[in-house]
């Protein structure tokens, strides 16, 4: 039998943030993507929880300029494309023991929780909870709330309220009031040693970084590893392609600097040149880049 295999479909390599340019017309941009992406299936659509935007990847700026011109003809919605927020993380570099105490009384019963809290950088992705706990000072039952008021803190870091990763958090003592205390005290307690002890923490921001293969013909290797040196990138190898004549570079750079790399190496090798991109890690972002990021946060809080 004749078997013909499915074609290869190219993979998208240029991320744009989509967004209507009337509020409140989020759902009608997503229908109208959904029913677009069943014409054309080189296009993907993510909903990202973190940045809170819809983010469009397809293979170019002209692809996604006419899906966005497509939605308004076809679904009378106006969509406006942007470069896409980057989901940057937080992280500490050093130890602090902090004191968290919550303590409100408003007739009848208060509340009352008191938590010494050691932070320190911690191994683990998210956050490594521990407890050292000597006497009964907290008593047992109350740590999952403290534990949970950790977890719900690190959502949002305090330089520029990105989520908090590598971060060991150890209940080292506290206090507690025998009719006062309950799980919602220590959970606030834990907030506020939380706040109090990561700014004195020395924190960091963190930025992704992306591996790229960029494949180019031969002439344009000098272009492609300046113009990568301008991006804060980092080349690790060159390689012969399987196209005579052309070269894959292997590189790494930041998220933030290549967000639209895909449009400005179309026009460095005349559309000749194309790459994939992927995540590889987190690293510490450039203290000069950082504080512009901090202030930009600060200013749309």
């Amino acid at each position: 039998p004749l078997r013909i295999e499915a074609p290869e479909l190219p993979v998208p390599c240029l991320t744009l943030a989509i967004s209507p340019v009337n509020k409140g017309e989020e759902e009608k941009i997503m229908q109208g993507l959904v029913r677009l992406k069943d014409e054309d299936v080189t296009f993907d659509i993510v909903n990202d929880p973190e940045t809170r935007q819809f983010r469009l990847s397809g293979l170019g700026e002209v692809q996604l300029d006419v899906i966005a011109a497509r939605l308004k003809s076809k679904f009378g919605v106006e969509a406006k494309l942007s470069e896409p927020r980057v989901a940057y993380r937080e992280t500490i570099r050093k130890k602090v023991k902090v004191q968290g105490r919550h303590k409100k009384q408003t007739g009848g019963h208060g509340q009352f929780g008191d938590v010494w809290i050691v932070f320190e950088p911690g191994t683990e992705e998210g956050m490594e909870f521990a407890e050292e706990v000597f006497g009964g000072s907290v008593p047992k039952n109350y740590f999952p709330a403290v534990e949970k008021g950790l977890q719900e803190a690190i959502v949002e870091g305090v330089l520029a309220g990105y989520p908090v990763v590598h971060l060991k958090a150890t209940l080292v003592d506290g206090s507690y009031h025998d009719v006062d205390s309950n799980e919602l005290s220590f959970k606030l307690a834990a907030r506020l040693a939380y706040r109090a002890g990561l700014p004195q923490a020395d924190p960091v921001l963190l930025e992704p970084i992306d591996k790229l293969m960029v494949h180019i013909p031969d002439d344009y290797l000098g272009d492609i590893m300046g113009d990568m040196n301008k991006r804060r990138g980092r080349i690790h190898g060159i390689h012969p392609d399987t196209i005579p004549g052309h070269q894959i570079v292997e590189a790494e750079a930041p998220r933030d600097e290549i967000a639209k790399y895909a449009t400005d190496l179309k026009s460095m090798t005349q559309g000749r040149g194309w790459f994939t991109v992927e995540f590889v890690r987190y690293e510490q972002v450039p203290q000069n880049i950082a504080d512009k990021i901090v202030a930009q946060a600060q200013a749309e809080e």
